[in-house]
């Protein structure tokens, strides 16, 4: 096996970080060390697993209420965590409040993060603003996107904290706050390779695939899978995103129908239970996370499309596994 370095030092500063981890350094813990959380940290990083945790699961609208108790009510928000201290978030809806609040109560500093938008519809941007970490000092965070038209996404979130829908501007977070502008690309930060995807959608719309060290999780929503005998269906871009997906260890994608309420909701840019079946059986998905569930859904529901996504699978003899995610659960992968 083998061997591991970790690195402690008193110096917490990025670019000593970054210099041990050029020179195969494994983990980097700074003092004074934490009594409580130093075992689970060489843990983490002797492991080298990535900490893939659910925050909020539904789509279009936050749902409070007896109906959501077991899944929650809070919309899009994944996070990632890799041993070496990147921190990965994946939409900004009401989810990520509550992962704002576990990040503040374990009082990080100086964190850093990259946080993906999938797009800029409603459900996965309005949080941002409640998302604390921004606001603190000595943090940094970089918010990655697609334009729409001449509109980055600087000018999106900047938008709905003009004063008129938000009392809090833009320019008061105290954290240094970066915008990148992405297309269909692919580029890799340290050992993690990231690429995109655009998606049926209304708008641009994103899709993700992060490989790190033969492992790979595709954050796939909002995407229209379109029945195969209508108008809109169109092979060549289901093969292509059957490519884009192919062979991943996690697959988060939008299933927010059942098959009998899709054909009232057709063109509306999200998919049913059998076309996302479909999808991951051909792509030869390990393991399908059920994500994106709609407003009017209660937890039975959910319950339901989650029992007829695995019969259908047993019925391919298909082997992928599904899951069907609540908001607060994590999983390593």
């Amino acid at each position: 096996m083998k061997t591991k370095i970790i690195v402690v030092s008193g110096k917490p500063y990025e670019s000593d970080r970054k210099q041990a981890f050029e020179h195969g350094a494994d983990g980097y813990l700074t003092k004074p060390l934490n009594a409580d959380t130093f075992l689970s940290e060489v843990i983490g990083i002797l492991e080298d697993k990535i900490e893939m945790t659910f925050w909020g699961v539904r789509g279009t609208l936050p749902v409070p209420g007896e109906k959501s108790i077991r899944y929650g009510g809070s919309t899009s928000c994944v996070s990632l965590e890799f041993s070496k201290g990147e921190f990965f978030i994946f939409d900004a809806g009401t989810g990520i409040k509550n992962l704002s609040d576990r990040l503040m109560a374990e009082d990080r500093h100086k964190m850093e993060g990259k946080i993906f938008i999938s797009h800029p519809h409603w459900d996965h941007i309005n949080a941002l603003p409640f998302f604390t970490p921004l606001y603190v000092q000595g943090n940094e965070c970089e918010v990655l996107g697609a334009s729409h038209g001449s509109v980055s996404p600087r000018e999106m979130i900047a938008a709905q904290m003009d004063g008129l829908y938000f009392p809090v501007r833009l320019k008061q977070f105290g954290a240094r706050v970066y915008f990148h502008n992405l297309q269909e690309e692919e580029f890799s930060i340290g050992d993690i390779v990231v690429r995109t995807k655009l998606l049926n959608h209304p708008g641009r719309c994103l899709g993700y695939r992060i490989d790190y060290k033969g492992r790979s999780i595709c954050y796939i929503t909002d995407n229209e899978l379109d029945l195969e005998d209508s108008n809109f269906y169109n092979p060549f871009y289901v093969k292509r995103l059957i490519e884009f997906i192919h062979g991943c260890d996690v697959l988060i994608t939008d299933t927010t129908y059942t098959d009998e309420e899709y054909p009232s909701h057709v063109g509306w840019g999200h998919s049913c239970v059998s076309r996302v079946v479909d999808l991951a059986d051909r792509a030869q998905v390990k393991t399908l996370y059920l994500f994106h569930h709609d407003p009017d859904q209660s937890d039975d529901d959910i319950d339901a499309k989650f029992e007829s996504a695995k019969k259908q699978l047993r019925q391919r003899k298909s082997k992928t596994v599904c899951l069907a995610p609540r908001e607060g659960d994590s999983f390593k992968i």
